[in-house]
């Protein structure tokens, strides 16, 4: 083998390492600054969703505390919120109870979508929906052992083509949206737009509450 070859042939093993990192780098760009959407002492520009059977919400020790509901309970964010190219990030923690404790609800461009966190018996985390697919049934789904007790730092991205979403830094979702139909669950969790947590049969909390814009 000739060097001329040689170096050919290490520059085509590269291409893909070189490609996924640009990818990477592209999907690590930033944006605007961190801004609070929960102030750590009052429901302020929050609601209580009107779900059947539902619990209280209320703030306490600097969070908001979802009580267990028959099956939901449920905060509402108020206002305006964007569709697309921005990030969330908030600690949430399972108090009481084996299920979801703080499913995020979202838009996305003009539909919206539900990171469950912990549903179908506590340990199930995606995605609800993709073409109809719950967060179960779709390519989102993953399995995360979550502790009674214990808070967790989550982070999720909402941008035209990709969702993303991380647990304490793991990254748990990473799916390519284009020519996909994104769509929430049918029944109640439509209480959660444009902007929502919830919980079901579970008391969980939420705090620190933020979000930024990407480029």
């Amino acid at each position: 083998m000739t060097s001329s070859e040689f170096d050919t042939g290490r520059i085509l093993r590269t291409l893909p390492a070189l490609a996924a990192a640009l990818l990477l780098s592209a999907h690590a760009q930033t944006g605007g600054e961190w801004r609070p959407l929960f102030d750590g002492k009052t429901l302020n520009g929050w609601k209580q969703t009107p779900f059947t059977g539902q619990g209280e919400a209320r703030v306490e020790n600097g969070a908001i505390v979802l009580q267990a509901g028959k099956p939901l309970t449920g905060v509402t964010r108020d206002g305006e919120f964007p569709k697309s190219n921005y990030e969330i990030r908030f600690e949430g923690v399972r108090m009481q109870g084996g299920d979801f404790f703080a499913s995020l609800t979202v838009p996305v461009g003009d539909s919206f979508a539900t990171w469950v966190t912990g549903g179908w018996g506590g340990d199930i985390v995606g995605l609800s929906s993709i073409d109809g697919w719950d967060a179960s049934d779709n390519e989102t789904r993953s399995y995360f052992t979550f502790e009674n007790g214990r808070w967790y730092k989550m982070r999720l991205q909402v941008r035209d083509d990709r969702i993303m979403a991380w647990i304490d830094d793991q990254q748990v979702i990473n799916v390519d949206i284009r020519g996909r139909t994104i769509g929430l669950r049918p029944g109640p969790i439509k209480l959660s737009t444009p902007f929502g947590f919830a919980s079901y049969n579970t008391t969980g909390a939420i705090r620190k509450i933020e979000y930024r814009q990407l480029r």
